[in-house]
């Protein structure tokens, strides 16, 4: 059969929409067009992810309603990639006789080659067994064929700097499926980057699964605190973020440079997960007990401006209401700018799946419940200090009416709030920097006037 076109749909986190773009390039490199709609496509392929059983269960609607469209005629083939053939090889095959290929995160740049693979097939073997090539623990990094390419929109992209994890968390199976720390080159980075900025992308989002370990397998004092340095010498007007670390990672060097650069957002997104010592031990994550009471001061103290985004878990396996109750009060205290919440669910294959005492869910709901009601409170409260004040902000897109929606440096993309400004004169593109003056808030955004 003959497959000219391929429609991607990506699942999960912004790593996974990453690895999408590589597996976008490689096709397109290769010859073969993108549908705009994936479900039209000859190929349709979904990038799973595998985290929690949320994302798996919606990774396997996904695979359903694609392999149904291949029966009825819809698709030729349907592909399935990323963390789920990744951490369940075997049972992929039983569950989803239907799929044609199973390719691991190792795999990406294998496409081209599995698309050849099932175009030799006739249409009697359309049965036959799939191509399945998932195997082992990763220990590959990629680069994108085609550097300018993002899924994100022209505005802002997602960069990944290293792929797997080198920390034992006793909650998290990713090192299981994702493998250890594998740093990219910083050249590679930098010149993604530069083309990125090149063909218009105006704020880049650095992603790992712990950015702040970037550099630390590579052995040549490669850091985070060093790619910064390079990125921030580049040409143009841009921003730079960093995605999710580890605040017991943060260094003076970090720091400096934060506090120092043009174009470094002071953003910083570090998971705390809790700050009782006792559930952070059943954690296996002690080695935080001891930056957790002053890097929130240390952060705001040396860099000005200092944004502070965390994740806390409720209901871990021997979390007593003593142990809420001081997370509780730690948040009270630090007053972060965003924070989200999620309940703890035993993985399995996980350390923290084999505990006891495991809080009963009425308990769990209502410390979430609790948790949240304190950070709406807080950020409503900065809200309210926020309007007033002037920005320098990103237009990131139009909305259906004469409005606007911009981006301020403590608004990372998806996970926090937005900005909207009612009336944009028609010279205002998205990709451009726009003084704003907050005017009001609506729940987690809030509204701005161009100055």
């Amino acid at each position: 059969m003959k497959l000219n076109t391929f429609g991607i749909v990506s699942l999960g986190c912004s790593k996974n929409l990453a690895d999408s773009e590589v597996m976008f390039g490689a096709l397109l490199k290769a010859g073969y067009q993108v549908s705009p709609i994936p479900e039209n496509a000859d190929v349709m392929i979904i990038n799973t992810c595998g985290f929690i059983e949320s994302a798996r269960a919606e990774g396997a609607e996904e695979i359903l309603s694609a392999c149904e469209r291949k029966v009825s005629g819809g698709c030729k083939a349907v592909v399935v990639t990323g963390c789920m053939p990744q951490r369940y090889r075997e049972q992929m095959l039983e569950a989803f006789p239907d799929v044609d290929a199973f390719l691991g995160v190792d795999q990406l740049d294998l496409l081209p080659e599995t698309f050849k693979e099932l175009e030799k097939r006739s249409k009697k073997e359309k049965q036959a067994l799939p191509v399945t090539i998932a195997s082992g623990l990763p220990t590959r990094t990629f680069n994108k064929p085609i550097p300018a390419l993002r899924l994100t929109g022209p505005v802002f992209a997602y960069v990944k700097i290293a792929e797997g994890c080198n920390h034992a968390c006793a909650f998290c199976a990713i090192p299981q499926f994702r493998g250890h720390l594998r740093s990219r080159q910083a050249t590679d980075i930098v010149a993604e980057v530069t083309e990125l900025l090149r063909t218009g992308t105006r704020e880049i989002n650095l992603v790992a699964q712990d950015v702040t370990a970037y550099g630390k397998d590579l052995r040549d004092g490669t850091s985070l605190a060093s790619l910064l340095k390079q990125l921030d010498d580049l040409d143009g007007d841009f921003w730079i973020r960093f995605l999710y670390g580890f605040h017991n990672h943060v260094t003076d060097e970090l720091l400096e440079v934060m506090a120092t650069a043009k174009h470094i957002v002071p953003y910083f997104d570090l998971p705390i997960q809790h700050c009782s010592p006792n559930v952070l031990r059943g954690m296996r994550r002690a080695d935080t007990i001891a930056a957790i009471g002053s890097f929130p001061e240390r952060l705001r103290s040396a860099v000005p401006g200092a944004v502070l985004r965390t994740t806390c878990m409720v209901g871990f396996p021997g979390e007593t209401e003593a142990d809420f109750e001081q997370l509780m009060a730690y948040i009270e205290r630090v007053q972060f700018d965003h924070l989200g919440t999620f309940i703890f669910c035993p993985e399995e294959g996980t350390h923290a799946a084999t505990l006891d005492d495991l809080p009963d869910e009425k308990t769990a709901q209502r410390r979430y419940r609790a948790l949240m009601t304190l950070q709406k409170r807080i950020a409503r409260e900065n809200n309210r200090k926020r309007v007033g004040t002037e920005h320098r902000a990103l237009v990131v897109d139009f909305d259906d009416k004469d409005g606007a929606y911009v981006r301020l440096p403590h608004q990372a993309p998806e996970v926090d709030g937005v900005t909207h400004i009612a009336r944009v004169p028609e010279t205002v593109q998205p990709g451009e920097f726009v003084p704003v003056r907050i005017t009001g808030a609506r729940g987690y955004d809030l509204t701005a006037k161009l100055i």
